[in-house]
């Protein structure tokens, strides 16, 4: 099925929600959407769950560095 295909129908049940259910419909409509749509990705392969963890700060690389402007070697 092509993108333009899934777009069009997403966006259908949307308006639908917001139509007939209302603000808090459509939010809840699209909020699951996205939901079901990660764990599609996550099911496919396509997305891995390690990608969602925030990695470790190395404290090295956040030290500020002094510039010596005027001294030329």
């Amino acid at each position: 099925m092509s993108t333009a295909i899934v777009g069009s129908a997403v966006g259908m049940a949307l308006g639908f929600a917001g139509y007939f259910g209302g603000f808090i419909a459509f939010l809840l409509v699209a909020a699951l959407g996205a939901i079901g749509f990660t764990i599609g990705k996550l099911a496919d392969g396509d997305l891995h769950w390690s990608q969602f963890a925030r990695p470790t700060q190395d404290r090295t690389t956040h030290r500020t560095r002094s510039t010596h402007r005027g001294r030329l070697k």
